[in-house]
């Protein structure tokens, strides 16, 4: 009898391979070279998220550092992001800030940058605060902000009027209306808004968006205030309107995951867009 589990977690995998590079990093490298022949530069995620062992969360933090080794040795035109989570969050602050103090050092030996991802809202108020203390000794990080909070007018101001770099995304996670804004309209409305606030006031940011109409507001606006910016888009998703872009002089950064864990964070971006559930089924009929 055949193995139902296997033969799903199977096709999910060849689905998830549209938004992953692979369970190796030399997936990612792979990935990443062939974006850099289209002048796209490189964000590269070791998944996993919510780890609860110290040994673990240690073990994540040893891995980024040996690939910033790599990055810096084979000379790849790109950076990490770091999940707060990933390396001891939701165990122990210091933990946490340990491991992100030796990953955040390595990088700037290694003149490489380190985005700090952002994850759910039981972390988002340690993570703000974190890499503004941060930010006092490294230059070299900057800091995922999710549109769809109602806190994140406050943090994008925080983090501006302190010198930070924000990369600007709607937000994944399913969370609670009082917190978090549910109408799409509402969403975008608040990302413009937070949009025009770096625009006016960062020295720089990244917009990281595959929203049309956000995408042409930010390069419309660009022109004016000719602020230092470039736009993030994740790995398999808007690969024309990259193009378009870097043929338009934008600067563009491609987000590549890579890892074992690519379950969860698959999952999310299947349950974003009705296309991705529809390439999904056509996965599974097709077998």
């Amino acid at each position: 009898m055949p193995d139902l589990a296997g033969l799903l977690s199977g096709l999910l995998l060849r689905v998830a391979k549209h938004w992953i590079a692979g369970e190796t990093f030399e997936d990612a490298v792979m990935r990443a070279q062939q974006s850099s022949t289209h002048n796209i530069r490189s964000i590269i995620n070791l998944l996993g998220e919510e780890i609860t062992a110290r040994e673990e969360a240690s073990a994540a933090a040893a891995e980024y550092l040996e690939i910033l080794k790599k990055i810096d040795r084979r000379r790849i035109q790109g950076c990490i992001s770091v999940k707060p989570t990933q390396v001891g969050l939701s165990i122990d602050e210091s933990l946490f800030k340990d491991n992100l103090g030796k990953i955040l050092s390595s990088a700037k030996f290694l003149g490489n940058f380190v985005w700090v991802d952002m994850e759910g809202s039981p972390f988002t108020a340690q993570t703000v605060d974190a890499y503004l203390d941060f930010r006092k000794k490294f230059d070299n990080v900057g800091l995922a902000i999710q549109a769809y909070l109602k806190r994140s007018e406050e943090d994008v101001s925080r983090i501006v009027d302190r010198g930070g770099i924000i990369r600007l995304c709607k937000g994944g996670y399913d969370e609670s209306p009082e917190i978090v804004y549910k109408r799409r309209k509402e969403i975008d409305e608040n990302y413009s808004k937070l949009m025009r606030i770096m625009l006016e006031r960062s020295k720089g940011f990244a917009i990281a968006t595959h929203d049309e109409k956000l995408i042409e507001e930010a390069a419309r606006l660009s022109s004016v205030h000719h602020t230092d910016f470039e736009f993030q888009m994740l790995m398999g998703i808007r690969d024309k309107k990259k193009l378009e872009l870097v043929n338009r002089g934008f600067r563009v950064t491609e987000y590549i995951p890579f890892g074992k864990s690519w379950w969860a964070y698959s999952m999310r971006r299947i349950t974003e867009h009705k296309s991705n559930i529809f390439l999904l089924a056509r996965s599974l009929i097709s077998g």
